[in-house]
């Protein structure tokens, strides 16, 4: 019986972990893949208070340091996959592909992942010409042409990693104006790589076994613009930073959801007692880094609580 199961290694998660297991709870972080979520995948991260300024901060440098501090307070660890979770009552109930685990509280973690692109044909072809990692398949496409959809920050950004492999990266862009911050449309802008495709999305792509065309359509005219793949090259790049998606199918029908995401309170406090939520999976305004990490170090410090004022 652990005091606390947390779900999940993203930032969030292995904030929660560092705060249980220096608060001397016995807790349990239970991931299925690499440590980090989303931010494992980030290549440039200049915005996390108290990173070395001088120094290049990748996602996997900071995420690595936080995994160390996890396993310096004594948090335990297992790399598994959930399979399903009963949270009501007072012991909850965690059911993996490797075992059965039980705890007073539960921290859910588990993120959110890329939002699809939305065209037809696109599943088809994910590894195959689309990605919605830049830092894991940018090598890929060494002197390719490369496109990327979205205008946030995100997407700015790694267009922008994009140019230090491909020949050419286009921005598609659904609007006629960018919403990443000015300070990051400034050095886009400044790209001599960078390219722009105003008011269009992607309707449609193919290609034989890789990704060869795809169909542009304009939002204000309606006219489609069929992009082929250089003859030489025989395919090209398309990145999709349109958004996230919450990992929260676990839990539908137990917490409290809107649109997917968990509700909470501003103790991470869910509508089941005993159970909390921290990161990009719940309901907030801002999704970063540092507000995920914080959402794990209020989730620990209030399942401590929970459990001292439970006995």
């Amino acid at each position: 019986m652990y005091d606390v199961i947390i779900l999940g290694a993203g930032p969030a998660g292995l904030a929660a972990g560092l705060y249980a297991g220096r608060s001397r709870m016995n807790a349990l972080l239970i991931e299925k893949g690499q440590d980090g979520g989303q931010i494992a995948t980030t290549n440039e991260i200049e915005n996390y208070p108290g990173q070395i300024v001088d120094e290049e901060e990748s996602g996997p440098s900071l995420i690595a340091r936080m995994s160390k501090q996890v396993e310096k307070f004594g948090c335990e660890r297992i790399s598994d996959v959930v399979q399903s979770v009963e949270l009501a009552g007072d012991v909850k109930k965690v059911v993996c592909a490797g075992g059965e685990y039980e705890a007073k509280t539960i921290i859910l973690a588990t993120g959110a992942h890329s939002r699809p692109i939305g065209c037809k044909n696109e599943g088809q072809y994910v590894g195959k010409g689309i990605s919605f990692c830049a830092t894991c398949d940018a090598n890929f496409f060494e002197d390719f042409e490369v496109y990327v959809v979205g205008g946030g920050d995100s997407a700015v950004e790694e267009a922008m990693y994009l140019t230090n492999f491909a020949r050419k990266v286009t921005i598609i862009h659904r609007r006629d104006e960018l919403r990443a911050a000015k300070s990051i449309q400034e050095k886009a802008f400044a790209n001599p790589k960078m390219n722009f495709m105003w008011d269009s999305v992607v309707e449609e792509v193919g290609g034989e076994g890789m990704l060869g065309w795809m169909d542009v359509r304009n939002v204000k005219t309606d006219e489609i613009t069929r992009i082929e793949a250089d003859e030489d090259d025989g395919i090209f790049g398309l990145f999709g930073f349109i958004g996230f998606l919450p990992n929260t199918e676990l839990f539908e029908g137990q917490v409290e959801l809107e649109n997917g995401y968990i509700l909470t309170d501003d103790n991470m406090a869910t509508n089941i007692p005993g159970v909390f939520a921290a990161g990009d999976l719940r309901k907030k305004s801002l999704r970063q880094v540092v507000t995920a990490a914080a959402d794990g170090a209020i989730a620990a410090t209030q399942a401590l609580k929970y459990i001292e004022h439970a006995e």
